[in-house]
């Protein structure tokens, strides 16, 4: 993994975590969602415009556009109920952690990547890190009465939005190689802004998506670039490294949003997350040194 697709995954890492806090702590989360990427899309609507006029798209990237909005408008409504339901520092570890399980498996089998053993190490490591930052303490409870734990809806949630990210990353990581990333970034956000819009409207009005901007118009703001940004140095990585890389050393946002959780939202924390945090940070080493 080469040093530059590092520093942005750090950076975009951090971004992310920042983001997902700001969503846990507002009051309706998928109005809040679909308020951060409104707020986005027209904050930064001169740069599309201009990235638009710069970087013409050929057809193959607008559908792959088109495909990564359908995705992630599932991907915000899911993430939003999981926080409605559960701790930030158990949803976003298990949504964080679905795709770096499958997305490597999956990039050897459709994109034909090929993936060096310490990467492969550090992977593992990085899976293995985020089950135990996720369910420690609950292994004799997730083997006996599996059933009963995936009723759970934080948790249930949670697992479907990791779905969708292991989806959205295999597309976008071909979508980039049509459409410059920033740009794509942008067409992202405007759509899922637009594609969430009869959603919300239907199943709120007015009224609550007034209140919650009333009460938390910084908030949204904030959360709206910095979804842009990180998603954006995301991609940005993708078009530099290879998608089995990119994809599990984004993880090191799991240890900033358990940390967040934690620090700021008064979660508990004990050996499990430490250790599980730890073992991230090991598997993130592993794969910038490979090669």
């Amino acid at each position: 993994m080469t040093t530059l697709a590092l520093i942005l995954v750090l950076l975009g890492s951090a971004a992310h975590s920042g983001w997902n806090l700001l969503l846990k702590r507002s009051d309706n989360k998928e109005i809040f969602v679909w308020s951060l990427l409104v707020g986005s899309s027209l904050l930064l609507a001169p740069l599309g415009a201009v990235l638009f006029w710069l970087n013409p798209i050929p057809p193959p990237g607008y559908w792959l556009v088109l495909a990564t909005i359908v995705v992630h408008v599932y991907y915000f409504v899911l993430l939003g109920r999981g926080y409605a339901r559960g701790d930030l520092s158990l949803v976003y570890p298990i949504a964080r952690g679905i795709g770096p399980m499958l997305v490597p498996v999956l990039a050897v089998l459709t994109l034909g990547e090929q993936i060096a053993w310490p990467a492969v190490l550090g992977i593992v490591s990085i899976v293995v890190g985020i089950y135990i930052v996720s369910w420690w303490g609950r292994f004799r409870d997730i083997v006996s009465r599996p059933l009963s734990f995936l009723r759970d809806g934080g948790i249930r949630y949670a697992i479907l939005t990791g779905l969708t990210i292991t989806v959205y990353t295999l597309v976008d990581k071909r979508g980039v190689e049509h459409v410059q990333p920033i740009l794509y970034m942008y067409l992202l956000t405007i759509g899922v802004a637009v594609g969430l819009a009869p959603y919300i409207l239907r199943n709120y009005g007015w009224a609550p998506v007034v209140r919650e901007w009333r009460a938390h118009t910084w908030p949204i703001l904030v959360a709206g670039l910095l979804v842009f940004v990180a998603y954006g140095l995301a991609l940005t990585a993708l078009s530099l490294s290879r998608v089995s890389y990119v994809a599990p050393a984004r993880e090191v946002s799991i240890v900033i949003g358990v940390l967040a959780g934690v620090v700021i939202l008064k979660e508990p924390f004990g050996g499990g997350r430490l250790l599980g945090s730890c073992l991230i940070l090991v598997g993130l080493v592993l794969i910038a040194v490979s090669p």
